[in-house]
């Protein structure tokens, strides 16, 4: 503990175990997900609304001391997302952007707030590439962050902050960094997930590239498509995100900490490897894309040769039979006593000679 903390009231003083508020056991029927006040690196006790959270800030700011409130907020309405604007300072183009959703990936900054808007990825499970109807599934988190607030909002059912929450109040030396510590953690979590689920998607492709490239099986091009569209939104959520840090490094070192700034790089080097990764991908697969249309191809070049080739045998007893069913008295052989079988004899040896001729082509 600080010095000169115990000078604090009672009531504001931090508990390393501190009661935690009930999970609700429905957590979808709310839009708050928890409010906490954080001070030096702990979490305050007790239950907190928005008003009150940031008066209890205010109160432990004027006793010298660091502190700020973290909302978490899972897919609010625009009038449960107003109310926390009205009381935290929050601009209305970046509240806006907060409940409607579908944004991309990017950093803003409202005077001396930040609005962080990131997309949360999950790697759906399944038996096999072909089977499956979705891979990466994706939702968002947006982070509004100011000098003594930190709110959350979540869309999706997944990519949850809580583990993040957990982690950050077992630390109190990154909590003592104050709310951009907190934006540093939600983003290095984000981009983990980016990692492991690039990474899972590695076994999809090598399980697509054993079919492309094997010799006698049959491709089905339609899990290529599925897995190169799931390359690509998941390319949408990472690469954007290459502007976002950069801009965090160079425009607002006046509101980042030198401290913060060098864990936030750290998270862009894990951004760009997941870039990396994920154009290593797309690269592949559109190479599969061209194996696997070049193979369709030599398929249906095989099939015409083989349809030729019958078409070129079956010509031979046709020409014959076309000719010899003119009905003309004077034709060779009408009146031979062998040359009904002479004429069964020619058009066999003919289509066999043939049917050989193109098997030694390989048309057949």
């Amino acid at each position: 503990m600080l010095e000169g903390f115990d000078a604090l009231p009672e009531v504001l003083r931090p508990i390393a175990h501190a009661p935690r508020p009930e999970p609700d056991p429905h957590p979808h029927h709310r839009s708050l997900i928890d409010c906490a006040v954080y001070a030096e690196g702990h979490r305050m006790p007790g239950t907190f609304t928005y008003d009150d959270a940031l008066v209890k800030v205010n109160q432990i700011q004027l006793l010298g001391h660091e502190a700020f409130v973290w909302v978490g907020l899972h897919e609010p309405d625009l009038s449960q997302m107003q109310e926390v604007a009205d009381v935290f300072g929050l601009h209305p183009l970046a509240v806006e952007d907060a409940v409607c959703a579908h944004q991309r990936p990017k950093l803003e900054r409202y005077d001396d707030t930040l609005f962080l808007v990131l997309k949360t990825v999950n790697y759906v499970e399944h038996e096999s590439v072909v089977l499956a109807r979705e891979i990466v599934e994706t939702g968002e988190v947006m982070v509004f962050v100011g000098k003594d607030f930190v709110v959350t909002v979540r869309h999706g059912e997944h990519g949850g902050l809580s583990e993040v929450r957990k982690r950050m109040e077992a630390d109190a030396d990154q909590l003592r960094l104050g709310p951009f510590a907190v934006m540093h953690a939600i983003a290095d979590n984000v981009v983990d997930h980016y990692l492991e689920v690039s990474g899972a998607m590695q076994s999809d492709i090598d399980s697509i590239e054993v079919v492309a490239f094997g010799p006698g099986r049959k491709l089905d091009v339609e899990p290529i498509y599925l897995i190169k569209r799931e390359v690509v939104e998941l390319r949408r959520c990472v690469n954007p995100l290459s502007v976002a840090f950069h801009r965090m490094q160079i425009e607002n070192k006046d509101i980042i900490s030198k401290e913060v700034r060098r864990y936030l790089r750290d998270v862009a080097d894990h951004q760009s490897e997941a870039a990396d990764q994920i154009a290593s991908y797309d690269d592949m697969l559109n190479s599969l894309v061209q194996a696997a249309l070049a193979r369709v191809g030599m398929q249906q070049n095989n099939d015409m040769r083989k349809m030729a080739a019958w078409a070129g045998i079956l010509a031979v007893p046709t020409m014959v039979a076309a000719i010899y069913g003119m009905n003309f008295h004077f034709m060779p052989e009408l009146n031979w006593t062998w040359g009904y079988p002479g004429i069964m004899a020619l058009m066999m040896v003919s289509c066999l000679g043939l049917y050989f001729q193109f098997r030694r082509n390989n048309w057949l």
